[in-house]
């Protein structure tokens, strides 16, 4: 019962924070001038957007079908596009809950590992930090944040060529951080938060080898690369849809696509709040968008995602149930065709005797 009160209290003061985040991103809107900004709004953008994360629901389930192969190779592309789907309707009400979610699905119907399935999620999440990461980089060279990074941090810095220096210059820091831990792993190991960053470190390592070591590993990388270029078009087709975005670029896409993940990283559920704050503060900041049309393109990017979550997850979850009703039928079907052979064998046997 502590566990459990627990578990309440965390989730209503996580509700709560995301109640405030929303107020305080929202307390200062000018709401004609809102609503202005949905009406003219380009609908037709926001729908290939939502159908274009139905797709990437598709292609992460196809991805992890592709890396549960050890454990099962049954598994269907319904299933593992239901349980997706399931995962993230789980997330809009609890934070972190779908990946345990998804993978408990996938372990009562096809009777593998649970801890089997729960380590591909973190080979996934692994790959996802990376390419983030790599997303990253072209921003320190072109794009508008290039440029407010160039005025706000470094005084002025003009050329590729400085900031190709600068880029070695962190690589070779880096390299010298990791052969510099390396060389007292002992040492820091001793310590709780050393040993808990080289923890991270070592399962962020086994992640990325692990996606060498599978047996299509030229289709997990496919389908990473086109998950992640379908996240930039998603990204771009939200510019494309809001007039108050008009001349941003494929860039700008990127850089939105990698800050507005950080608000699905903050655990309030559904990201409500967290995502609408660090959009419209980025989109203020560094493109001088006012606080209500920042607001604007934070509301339709996230709501739409959110609609299109609900709706697909709703419809797997109803599909998963039938799938199950099914397979419960079957099993009895095949129980009591086996019934009266064994009752043959049994009277077979009597009469022998």
């Amino acid at each position: 019962m502590k566990v459990k009160a627990k578990k309440v209290i965390e989730y209503v003061l996580l509700l709560g924070l995301a109640a405030v985040l929303l107020w305080l991103a929202f307390r200062s809107v000018n709401w004609s001038e809102f609503w202005n900004d949905l009406r003219t709004c380009r609908w037709e953008w926001v729908v290939a957007m939502m159908l274009l994360q139905c797709v990437i629901t598709l292609m992460r389930g196809e991805r992890w079908r592709l890396m549960m192969r050890p454990l099962t190779k049954e598994l269907k592309t319904r299933e593992t596009y239901d349980a997706y789907a399931i995962c993230y309707l789980a997330n809009l009400a609890f934070p972190r809950s779908g990946e345990v979610v998804r993978c408990g699905l996938i372990a009562e119907t096809r009777k593998t590992h649970f801890e089997g399935a729960l380590g591909s999620v973190v080979i996934e999440r692994t790959w996802d930090i990376v390419c983030t990461f790599l997303c990253c980089i072209p921003l320190l060279f072109f794009g508008r944040f290039r440029d407010y990074l160039n005025e706000k941090l470094f005084g002025n810095i003009t050329g590729s060529l400085t900031w190709l220096w600068i880029a070695l210059g962190a690589v070779a820091v880096i390299t010298g951080i990791v052969l510099l831990v390396r060389a007292n792993r002992e040492k820091i190991a001793k310590s709780k938060v050393g040993a808990a960053i080289l923890r991270f470190f070592k399962k962020l390592a086994d992640g990325i080898a692990s996606a060498f070591r599978m047996e299509r590993k030229w289709a997990f990388f496919g389908y990473t690369i086109a998950i992640w270029v379908s996240y930039w078009l998603c990204s771009l087709w939200t510019i494309n849809a809001l007039p108050a975005a008009d001349g941003m670029d494929g860039w700008d896409a990127l850089f939105l696509m990698v800050v507005g993940s950080l608000g699905w990283i903050i655990p309030v559920p559904g990201g409500f709040g967290a995502y609408h704050g660090i959009i419209s503060v980025t989109l203020m900041s560094i493109y001088g968008f006012s606080q209500t049309n920042s607001l604007a393109f934070a509301a339709v990017s996230h709501e739409a995602q959110v609609v299109q979550m609900l709706v697909i997850g709703l419809i797997s979850l109803v599909s998963w149930g039938i799938a199950r009703r099914h397979r419960e039928r079957l099993a009895e079907a095949v129980l009591e065709a086996e019934e009266p052979a064994q009752q043959t064998e049994t009277e077979s046997i009597n009469t022998t005797a």
